[in-house]
């Protein structure tokens, strides 16, 4: 009796540590829309990304020699590194800054929730995934209803404008580089933050390419906005890789994916709370529409045999 208590107050425990990470995921992540948005009003898309870089690449190549671990080597992994730097960190990071220019931080989020059904068209596309089943076709169908029910080109009022269509960018280059990555840098041997880390060092490096496009207009520093920057970069980007990356090896990457889904809930309150952002009801229909449609697609295949297998043996039985 005493050993069954035991192991119920550890579940318990455990299951509270999960949710607490996921929390603060979901937060660090969530609230990076919000960061941007203050951080703009001192620097310009450029020099946020520079920063935010800078910092996340700090923080992650602190905690890989903190737990001694080494960042890859080999000329290799460093060209697959190279293309995920740009496609991961650098240009959506950019491209996100740029978008929030005109688009509100809530809706930057809701639109980066697209990611999944982007990862799922790339997977497809780049011959990852062989085929797609009924449920995740619908998914994908429905994500897509959802994002054009957020853009509304069909009202004057609507979101179709440069900036959105470059968060909606950035969202499809997510897609990409998750199927790039999981095709050429899984069971490399290095750890994850090792990985994360080498990363956003390149990335940093391809941020100051740009720094001639747009990097070099003068700073007129405030509290706020440095402020912002530099919780974009310290905890959304730094401890925020470094969690998601602890999540996926002691969780999975099933319960890691969910964080997905409060993304936008973050990003739409906080951005209504602090900045006074508007939340029409097309807006939120067309949120709710597109977390169904990402829902439909992490259906796995086999949870549906198993279904079905279970439906045709009752149907035999009775």
């Amino acid at each position: 009796m005493f050993l069954q208590i035991a192991g119920a107050i550890v579940k318990v425990v455990a299951e509270t540590k999960t949710l607490l990470r996921l929390a603060a995921l979901a937060l660090m992540w969530g609230s990076s829309f919000l960061w941007i948005k203050i951080g703009l009003q001192a620097f310009t898309p450029v020099q946020i990304v520079l920063i935010r870089t800078a910092l996340g690449s700090a923080v992650l190549v602190g905690l890989c020699y903190a737990a001694r671990d080494r960042l890859p080597a080999g000329r290799r992994i460093w060209t697959h590194l190279l293309v995920a730097a740009l496609f991961h960190n650098a240009l959506p990071f950019l491209l996100f800054a740029i978008g929030e220019q005109t688009v509100s931080s809530g809706v930057t989020g809701v639109l980066n929730a697209t990611t999944p059904l982007w990862t799922l068209l790339m997977a497809v596309l780049m011959g990852v995934e062989r085929r797609l089943d009924p449920p995740k076709l619908t998914g994908l169908l429905a994500g897509l209803v959802g994002t054009v029910l957020i853009f509304a080109p069909w009202q004057e009022s609507g979101l179709l404008s440069w900036g959105a269509l470059a968060c909606l960018a950035a969202a499809v280059s997510y897609g990409f580089v998750f199927v790039y990555e999981g095709k050429h840098l899984s069971g490399t041997g290095s750890s994850p933050v090792a990985l994360a880390g080498a990363q956003m060092t390149a990335a940093t490096g391809f941020t100051l390419l740009a720094m001639p496009a747009g990097g070099t207009t003068p700073v007129h520093l405030s509290a706020g906005p440095v402020i912002a920057v530099v919780i974009l970069g310290v905890f959304s980007t730094g401890f925020a890789f470094a969690l998601s990356y602890r999540l996926l090896a002691t969780e999975g990457a099933v319960t890691a994916s969910t964080v997905g889904y409060l993304l936008p809930v973050v990003s739409l309150a906080l951005g209504a709370l602090f900045l006074g952002e508007d939340l029409n009801p097309r807006i939120l229909a067309g949120v709710a529409v597109v977390l169904a449609g990402v829902a439909l697609t992490r259906v796995r295949r086999r949870v549906l045999v198993q279904t079905s297998l279970r439906s045709e043996a009752q149907r035999e039985s009775s």
